[in-house]
């Protein structure tokens, strides 16, 4: 079976064993790009749910990114590999709701509202505006939607999958969609990965930073195995009879 993981930094397990958030920022591995440092993909939550699951990973996650490229990426991967989505199951994590994909000359910028994303000069006054102009509520209604409708696209095609918050969450909507069991509470803001590892004591690799250390990452993959077996996502043949949770 194949574990097919997506997301941002979290899933791409940023700063978890190795400072480094991309591969790129390692003079040995900067030929890798914008993947997630090998270090730091040994010690994710993926990882640790691939090993739980027998499974074969492959790791789409980037740091930094938006829902958008999440999206496309899982597409791509999707029409690249049609003999194996049906021996593949997904998990996504979603990033925070404001952030775009930007092409450009040829080139992909993952931008949000931080304000300090780094963009070429002539997209540097459209920047400036996104930030500004930045509608919190637009922004989840239409996460909310565009990830309805590909959790839809995923669920015609057969491909089984499970998805959860990262930061962000849709307490707050008054629409809700029946999700089954392949998102993790979207409508709770107790639910998100984020809240969760915090309530169980883990703390970030250091103060200023959003990112959490293998320990974290090593719950959050049984914590995974756990919703899995639980809700039945997967055949009882494809979870080892020693994998006891």
């Amino acid at each position: 079976m194949i574990l097919y993981v997506n997301g941002d930094s979290h899933a791409a397990a940023a700063e978890c064993v190795n400072s480094h958030a991309w591969a790129l920022d390692d003079e040995v591995f900067w030929g890798l790009g914008q993947q997630p440092h090998p270090d730091n993909e040994r010690a994710s939550f993926g990882c640790e749910l691939a090993n739980w699951l027998y499974a074969v990973l492959y790791l789409d996650a980037q740091a930094g990114c938006s829902n958008a490229r999440i999206m496309r990426t899982t597409r791509e991967w999707i029409a690249a590999n049609p003999d194996a989505v049906q021996d593949c199951f997904m998990v996504i994590q979603w990033t925070t709701w404001e952030r775009q994909e930007w092409w450009h000359n040829g080139k992909d910028y993952q931008v949000n509202a931080s304000g300090i994303d780094h963009v070429p000069p002539e997209l540097q006054d459209r920047y400036r505006q996104f930030v500004l102009d930045i509608d919190w509520h637009q922004c989840r209604q239409q996460a909310h939607d565009e990830i309805w409708a590909f959790h839809n696209e995923l669920k015609q095609a057969g491909i089984r999958h499970v998805m959860f918050n990262g930061n962000n969450h849709f307490e707050d909507l008054s629409t809700h969609y029946d999700w089954g069991t392949s998102y993790i509470d979207p409508y709770n803001a107790t639910k998100t990965y984020d809240f969760v590892l915090r309530q169980q004591g883990f703390v970030t690799v250091r103060p200023d930073s959003w990112h959490f250390g293998p320990e974290a990452h090593c719950f959050w993959g049984e914590y995974l195995l756990q919703y899995i077996k639980h809700h039945q996502l997967l055949g009882t043949n494809e979870i080892p009879a020693n994998r006891h949770v």
